[in-house]
């Protein structure tokens, strides 16, 4: 008998779910709260641990066509525009890790995602919010706001920071305010100078602040996010996207040149309030019974480390294979979600402190600011290249 998971979100983190599923012989079905499957946002940085997931699933090619890929990340000063830190991409990813360095836009990523599931026999289903679900030794009842009910012999929750699952699952709160606000843009670069155009990854670490632009769509489009401490508005229902975006000039108006022609460039800003969690402390935050959690609903993390999709990707890949272990009779389902959990928990809590301490270190004021950037100036790609994350081969997949 065939073995059938829901997965409940359809974004990055639950089609990958879906794909990887599929690929293991279960059979998949999606629910989706949104009444489309599609993706909001702009850009998403892919290390070669990503990339190499996706080139397991056979979709290297179709994420080649939509992708940029950068010839280096640089790391300037934000206040007066000189280069700190040089890391070579390209070429140098490729040999040194097995994948290049991507940059991607996060709704052509999800539409490769989206193309690769519907060549599977998994059912999407649109306009489905999960309401509640339970479980018992045997099956998960997963139940929907609409009133269709389904039961499954695993329920998935990918739905995100603010995930239904996780609420039901662990009863730990919802995620709290981290104090950062990011201020994202895209922009043609055929509109902009020559002189602003790029097509590598550069942050601009100031204090309490920092920027970071990198070309995404086959390097036509330019994706800018400005992170910077502060207060959020009192409500996002009435904040203006277009007018507040004096309050990011105000903020960076002492930062050089060169950025700020870059942020005057951008015609239109829009905002978000940043929230998250603390790192996980255990494989119950991964999965208990026959629910499992995958990317942001387990593990949602500041985007300091560039891994938000990378971990996502990896935790697919990794269920997948739990997945297949499941099909052999000697192991019921709620041993092997286990196994997907303990195999990602620690990897996964890793790489969210690492991004909360880079956070601290990007925004890093007087003594502590200098120290940086002189570490930088020294042992720049040193510091920069981490080979414990783009050449951990655990998210690596063949199903």
């Amino acid at each position: 008998m065939t073995l059938e998971v829901l997965i409940a979100g359809g974004g990055i983190g639950g089609l990958a779910a879906a794909l990887a599923a599929s690929r293991a012989g279960w059979d998949v079905r999606v629910l989706e709260r949104a009444a489309s499957f599609s993706e909001v946002g702009a850009g998403v940085q892919l290390g070669p641990n990503a990339v190499r997931v996706l080139e397991g699933w056979g979709l290297l090619d179709a994420l080649r066509r939509v992708a940029a890929f950068p010839d280096r990340l640089e790391v300037r000063c934000a206040i007066n525009g000189r280069v700190l830190g040089v890391l070579p991409l390209g070429d140098a990813m490729v040999q040194r890790y097995g994948a290049p360095y991507a940059t991607v836009h996060r709704a052509d990523l999800h539409g490769v995602l989206l193309q690769a599931v519907q060549q599977t026999p998994t059912r999407l289903h649109a306009g489905r919010a999960l309401a509640g679900f339970s479980q018992t030794a045997q099956a998960v009842t997963v139940q929907c706001e609409s009133g269709f009910e389904v039961e499954c012999d695993a329920l998935v929750g990918a739905d995100g920071l603010w995930s239904a699952v996780r609420q039901q699952l662990l009863g730990d709160g919802l995620p709290q305010r981290s104090g950062h606000l990011a201020y994202r843009a895209l922009v043609a670069q055929n509109t902009l100078p020559e002189r602003l155009r790029s097509q590598c990854v550069t942050a601009w670490l100031g204090p309490h602040m920092h920027v970071v632009q990198y070309p995404v769509r086959s390097g036509e489009f330019l994706n800018i996010v400005a992170f910077i401490e502060g207060k959020a508005p009192e409500s996002m229902d009435t904040w203006d996207h277009s007018a507040n975006a004096s309050d990011l000039a105000a903020g960076l108006a002492d930062m050089s040149a060169p950025l700020q022609d870059l942020l005057h460039a951008v015609g239109h800003w829009r905002l978000w309030v940043m929230s998250d969690r603390p790192p996980m402390q255990g494989a119950h935050q991964h999965a208990v019974g026959r629910v499992a959690l995958l990317g942001d609903a387990a593990h949602p993390m500041r985007p300091y480390l560039a891994q938000g999709a990378g971990m996502a990707l990896e935790d697919a890949a990794e269920l997948g294979r739990a997945l297949s272990i499941a099909n052999d009779p000697a192991f019921d389902v709620p041993v092997v979600l286990q196994r997907f959990a303990l195999n990602r928990w620690q990897r996964n809590a890793r790489v969210q402190a690492r991004a909360l301490r880079n956070g601290q270190i990007f925004h890093a004021d007087g003594v502590m600011r200098r120290a940086r950037d002189a570490s930088l100036r020294l042992l720049g790609e040193r510091l920069l290249d981490m080979p414990w994350l783009y050449g951990d081969r655990q998210g690596t997949s063949n199903q």
